[in-house]
């Protein structure tokens, strides 16, 4: 009885996945629709959910749309890496447009303190609309262009009532290139007649999939961070208007169903107000309405939470906003078998436009109380502000100028007040030197943003994490960070940055480099791919005064192939896009050792490829990827994994394997690598490409597990507890010996790491082999069981590994994730510059 059940309900949804589908399915039937607003079918010429649409198609739609209609304006906020144009669409009525300026700075106001008084009876409420940011999870885009449309065309006494009180900011698609990506891919494998078996290969995306960005980066976590263009464009878009209500439209899997939040109670971050999941559980009530018209199943209040800030749903949280995750089931195609039927692509984009649809409803209904809550939040946040006893934080390297400005870049982008310093200052034996440090007052409109930014916690009601369970910047950037209780040393309000490198005059011995500045691994780069020389030392000496640290660089002047005018030429071409200071040595006859003294070694431009395909963890890969390319301009070649057995690694000098699978490699891939790191090569892996090396006998290490005995756990709490015992995303304090390669050029001997893997290793049982090494009680903030901690304490995230006249390198840590945990990218450079060093 249960097979021919099922049986019917695919045959049925078979027949209904391959019925055609109007533009009727998703709109409001008690409607008329303007005639001259050209449909999505007249522009694309197949019906909305026929075909996927690609960014191009929807691009394309929108600028028509957008002309045809007195309703919409439309700008371009950005381009991607792929340069595809970021689109945004305001929506309202023509009055409004009319006087769009004087409505964004009424509501600007709200969010202003003193402003408290502000007459609200007459401002229109805003509401962003977000959709796609993960590229294959297209019913959002979908959703959007059926939106876009019936706010264009729709002519109703009661949609024109709505657009008079409310401000809709449209954004069709987050994430172009990973839409383009997707859209090919399944319109390219789609059937004349449906084929719904998830078998398929339309279900199947060759890797990375279209999810992700160019470099393959998971946007969804970029809203804090904003390392990403199409994540900047968003967010000055958000600091911009300060919506009232975000909304976010993804999928989940297909044997789901509807989600939309609040999510898990007790996973909400206790920064949140207790007054925003009221009202979004009272949004809630709209959604299920208006789904239980067109008999949709949903739930909320399971699996996903409003911890991380940097996510969409999440984001404006911390900002005065409510911010709404909806995850639709997907189709992942045009029509997929699922244990509630047949998943059609057109039923996914109905149900995301009903919850757009009942997302407006519920901000224009609800826009008194929506408007009086970011109202009463800014100035309860300013009133906070004034009453703490800290009133400042300041942030600075005094040997890093890149580092320090990248984190006030970021701080900017949200439209946090910074402050120069008068004077150096020195606090609990932290120096801050005047132009290399900020200080942030706590007296400001986004004081409770300032806090998410750099808050620790340690303690938690709940162990589970949709995402990462902490994200300090000040530790993520490496940086000395204080709070004051006094803005006595403060100056003149933050301006950004311009470069100012230099070359301190010309030399005819020779010219060091420090290490210390974060651009120090691009500019050795820049000048090794002139051919030019470069040593680098081992030892500490003393030049005209000032030491300089193991890892300095030294450029000599003779036996070059540019002669010494050449040389200074160059040097001097190049700095001006660096904030370093390239020193002229006058005699090499320096203290502690000489410029010619064997502790100086030469180095080799690196020239550097990686492994990628099935299995290997693509955001790890892309992070490394973009790491290389976008902030060091060195090139990295891209091995498919299936193609390195064929592929001469002779012309490479470092090979890395990402965090990932590595068990498909063929038997004559596995001798060519471990041949070529006898050969000299310097294989880089990270996390579980470590117990591959392990499994295949290329190093010998001993890893720490815990033992896993539940004890009164019940069936029902069995995924509770498993997940419990992850390392989900905390950060910890380790020790560094500075002497050794790895740790060239870091500040101090002490480095905050990320830690979001269970892979724990014994230290060597030699010390200098050691060179990083969890502290004692190493927890800095961020969840960990105890049983993990314990494990933890005094062990090692990294280890190098001779083998014949090569080396393997390993990390059990990601050094580069989500492209903004600067402080510990460096660890990577070293790795690939130093290796032969070490």
């Amino acid at each position: 009885m249960k097979q021919l059940l099922t049986f019917c309900l695919l045959f049925c949804g078979l027949m209904n996945a391959q019925n055609k589908i109007t533009l009727e399915y998703y709109l409001p039937q008690n409607t008329i629709y303007n005639k001259n607003i050209p449909t999505p079918k007249s522009i694309f010429h197949f019906e909305l959910g026929e075909m996927h649409t690609d960014h191009t198609q929807v691009a394309n739609y929108m600028n028509i749309i957008a002309n045809a209609s007195d309703r919409i304006s439309i700008e371009t906020t950005g381009y991607t890496y792929e340069n595809r144009p970021l689109q945004l669409l305001t929506i309202s009525s023509p009055k409004n447009l009319a006087n769009i300026d004087e409505i964004l700075k009424r509501h600007q106001a709200v969010a202003v303190a003193g402003a408290n008084n502000t007459d609200l009876s007459d401002l229109p409420i805003v509401i962003y609309l977000g959709y796609s940011i993960h590229g294959n999870e297209s019913s959002g885009t979908g959703a959007a262009i059926a939106l876009a449309y019936y706010l264009a065309a729709g002519e109703s006494a009661e949609l024109e009532k709505t657009l008079d009180n409310t401000i809709i900011l449209l954004d069709p698609c987050f994430n172009p290139d990973g839409l383009q990506r997707f859209s090919s891919w399944v319109n390219s494998n789609k059937s004349s007649n449906l084929v719904t078996d998830s078998n398929d290969r339309e279900f199947n995306e060759m890797w990375p999939r279209g999810r992700f960005n160019h470099y393959w980066f998971d946007m969804n976590r970029d809203w804090l961070p904003v390392q990403l263009p199409e994540s900047q464009a968003r967010i000055r878009s958000y600091r911009k208007w300060l919506p009232n209500l975000l909304c976010d439209f993804h999928e989940m899997g297909t044997d789901a169903t509807y989600f939309f939040q609040p999510g898990e109670p007790t996973r909400t971050n206790p920064l949140t107000p207790e007054l925003n999941q009221i009202l979004t559980k009272k949004i809630a009530g709209y959604h299920a309405k208006a789904l239980d018209k067109i008999g949709s199943s949903y739930f909320i209040e399971k699996n996903f939470d409003d911890f991380y800030y940097g996510k969409g749903s999440s984001y404006p949280d911390i900002n005065g906003s409510i911010g709404i995750l909806f995850e639709q089931a997907s189709s992942r195609g045009h029509a997929q078998e699922s244990v509630n039927g047949i998943l059609t692509f057109p039923f996914t984009i109905r149900n995301q436009f009903t919850t757009s649809l009942s997302s407006i409803q519920a901000a224009y209904e609800m826009r008194k109380e929506l408007l009086d809550y970011q109202r009463d939040f800014y100035v309860k946040a300013r009133n906070d502000g004034k009453k703490s006893a800290i009133k400042g934080y300041i942030f600075g390297d005094e040997n890093d100028a890149t580092r320090v400005n990248e984190l006030a870049k970021i701080l900017n982008q949200h439209k946090i007040e910074m402050l120069k310093l008068k004077e150096d200052v020195t606090i609990n034996k932290k120096k801050f030197a005047k132009n290399l440090s900020y200080i942030i007052p706590v007296d400001q409109q986004n004081t409770k943003l300032i806090n998410a930014i750099f808050d620790r916690q340690t303690k938690f009601k709940d162990s589970l994490f949709y995402d990462i369970s902490t994200w300090s910047f000040d530790l993520a950037f490496n940086l000395n960070f204080e709070g004051v209780n006094s803005l006595s040393q403060a100056g003149g309000q933050y301006e950004p940055v311009v470069k100012r490198g230099l070359v301190s005059k010309k030399s005819n011995i020779g010219y060091l480099i420090e290490w210390t500045d974060y651009d120090s691994p691009k500019l050795l780069n820049q000048i090794l791919s002139k051919n030019i020389r470069v040593r680098a030392t081992k030892q500490p000496f003393t030049s005209a005064g000032k030491t300089y640290s193991y890892g300095t660089l030294f450029v000599p002047v003779q036996n070059q192939e540019m002669d010494s005018d050449a040389l200074f030429d160059y040097l001097n071409k190049i700095i001006p896009d660096y904030a370093i200071e390239i020193a002229a040595v006058d005699t090499g006859f320096t203290e502690g050792i000489n410029l010619g003294n064997p502790s100086f070694v030469t180095l080799t431009q690196p020239k550097v490829a990686m492994v990628v395909g099935q299995g290997v963890d693509a955001s790890d890969a892309g992070e490394i990827w973009h790491l290389l390319d976008q902030k060091a301009a060195m090139p990295l070649t891209k091995i498919n994994l299936e193609q390195l057995q064929n592929v001469d690694l002779n012309r490479y000098t470092t090979l890395i394997l990402a965090n990932g699978n590595y068990n498909s490699f063929s038997s004559r891939a596995i001798a060519k690598i471990e041949q070529w790191v006898q050969a000299g090569g310097t294989l880089i892996a990270y996390q579980d490409a470590i117990k591959w090396l392990n499994d295949a006998k290329f190093i010998d290490l001993t890893f720490k597990t815990i033992k896993n005995e539940a004890k009164n756990i019940s069936f029902e709490k069995a995924d509770d507890y498993r997940g419990a015992k992850l390392i989900s995303g905390a950060i910890f304090e380790t020790k560094l010996d500075l002497s050794h390669p790895i740790n060239f050029g870091m500040p101090r001997n002490t480095l905050p790491i990320f830690r979001n893997s269970s892979i724990i290793i014994e230290p060597n049982k030699s010390s200098f082999n050691n060179p990083i090494q969890y502290a004692k009680n190493p927890l800095i903030s961020g969840y960990i069981s105890k049983e993990n901690l314990e494990l933890l304490k005094e062990t090692v995230p990294f280890q190098t590994i001779k083998k014949g006249d090569g080396r393997i390198t390993i990390f059990t840590d990601n050094t580069n994730f989500r492209a903004f945990w600067l402080g510990t990218e460096k660890l990577l450079w070293n790795a690939i510059f130093f290796s032969k060093l070490m």
